[in-house]
């Protein structure tokens, strides 16, 4: 069995959405300067990296991160890969997807990830929201995207997540699949249990687990 780190390492570097706050990452205590401990800070926003959507972030008074089924969260899933010259995913190739409760899309966008010096990437590939009704009708319950938002950036309106997130469908996004081949795998997605705040969201230390 074989196990793909596909969380994205949270650093003062990591490219954040735009307008989203940026990491800070501070020492507060340190053996080198004679402290007891090593103690670091770190600020950030809750959809930095790897993380996970609550129907929270969208739609005021639904399930926030704590309450997310940790059943969804964990369990097989079907990774699958789009050419490398799709911006946009339709309908029509979401229909073309295997049938799966819980969906990760590889697509151009795992390669952000090798050049972090361009910061935030407003070029990449998303989910239409045509194509999320699709997943939504075929019993999605989880959906997993290789950059930091399954919508357009310059969609008018978030569409696609709210077709998502009123049926419920967690959201996972800021996925690394580089080293990821398509096919079946065991997915481990652990949020963050954050209990104040709007519960919108939650950075997810986020595995694949191969069944070889």
């Amino acid at each position: 069995m074989k196990i793909f780190d596909v969380s994205v390492p949270i650093s003062s570097t990591t490219p954040v959405y735009e307008g989203d706050p940026q990491v800070d990452v501070s020492i507060k205590m340190s053996l080198e300067k004679g402290d007891i401990a090593n103690v670091s800070g770190i600020c950030l926003g809750v959809h930095t990296g790897t993380h996970v959507d609550a129907p929270n972030h969208f739609i005021e008074g639904t399930k926030r991160v704590v309450d997310l089924d940790l059943a969804t969260l964990i369990g097989p899933c079907t990774v699958v890969e789009v050419p490398s010259e799709v911006m946009a995913i339709d309908a029509g190739l979401a229909s073309s997807f295997p049938d799966a409760e819980r969906l990760l899309i590889k697509s151009r966008n795992s390669e952000f990830w090798s050049d972090l010096s361009q910061g935030f990437r407003k070029d990449f590939t998303y989910i239409e929201p045509d194509a999320a009704k699709v997943l939504v009708n075929r019993g999605v319950k989880l959906v997993g995207i290789d950059y930091l938002s399954v919508e357009a950036f310059d969609a008018e309106s978030p569409d696609t997540h709210i077709t998502l997130l009123e049926k419920e469908v967690i959201i996972l996004e800021g996925l690394d699949l580089r080293q990821v081949e398509p096919g079946q795998y065991e997915l481990v997605c652990l949020p963050m249990k954050f209990a104040d705040g709007a519960g919108d969201g939650a950075p997810a230390r986020t595995v694949l687990r191969s069944f070889e």
